[in-house]
């Protein structure tokens, strides 16, 4: 057991690599299990618990929760694996820190599965003050996630889920995680980045549209890019496994 992180270890040798998950900013850990189970018997897999997203406690201090110091628990958890190189597979916010790990840490990566996610969000400030307004409004992370789920374009299936892993967060470190994810700014990294790259989006994504994975797969020599068919912002969960079928013809 590593702190900070859910693990599936290969039950033989050799092992193909070191797979490192991290979920969005509604998510935890727990987001990746279908991928854990399907990866894990032939790699080294990490599912990532992002500083305060909920899932360990006590919550640290919000102002240490920034796009530095997510990057910085992946990396945490790659020395505690003694994973000199990984793959990062991101969803949304975890594109994020896939962009920052390539700004501060790029020998580190081997190749990079980008979810969902973005470059840089369209009128990022307001749509993150806007978010910020909402969870206030709602008073607790429960009542929001209720709310929150329903612009998500979930299958049925997956929006008990979704509250409760937003419902295990506390306001403050939600607000610093909210203004973390989308502020950034990473086009200017899209052009070095050297390693393989997998671009995929949800068909019915309504958070991180098709448009903003194609800005980023434009920008990246040889990056390939996948639509998955039935699933909304967090495909890996929505449709897991043409999810997994599409990251195993990947690797």
């Amino acid at each position: 057991m590593i702190a900070g992180a859910r693990l599936a270890r290969p039950r033989s040798e050799p092992v193909r690599g070191t797979l490192i998950f991290v979920h969005g900013v509604g998510s935890t850990g727990a987001i990746w299990d279908a991928q854990l189970r399907a990866f894990g018997d032939e790699w080294l897999c990490a599912a990532i618990e992002l500083r305060g997203n909920g899932a360990e406690k006590p919550d640290p201090d919000p102002s240490t929760i920034n796009r530095e110091g997510f990057a910085e628990d992946v990396l945490t958890v790659a020395d505690a694996l003694r994973a000199e190189r990984f793959t990062l597979v991101g969803c949304s916010l975890g594109g994020v820190v896939a962009f920052e790990l390539m700004r501060h840490a790029p020998r580190r990566l081997e190749r990079l599965v980008l979810l969902g996610t973005f470059a840089r969000y369209p009128d990022a400030q307001a749509y993150a003050d806007a978010i910020v307004r909402d969870v206030y409004a709602a008073g607790t992370m429960r009542v929001f996630g209720e709310l929150r789920a329903a612009k998500l374009g979930l299958p049925a299936v997956r929006v008990r889920e979704t509250i409760e892993q937003m419902a295990c967060k506390s306001v403050e470190c939600y607000v610093a995680s909210t203004q973390a994810t989308w502020t950034g700014d990473y086009r200017d990294v899209l052009a070095a980045i050297d390693v393989p790259v997998l671009v995929a989006y949800g068909e019915h994504d309504r958070i991180a549209p098709q448009t903003l994975s194609e800005e980023i797969a434009s920008g990246i020599a040889g990056a390939k890019l996948a639509m998955i068919p039935g699933a909304g912002h967090v495909a890996n969960a929505d449709a897991p496994q043409s999810f997994n079928e599409l990251v195993h013809g990947f690797l």
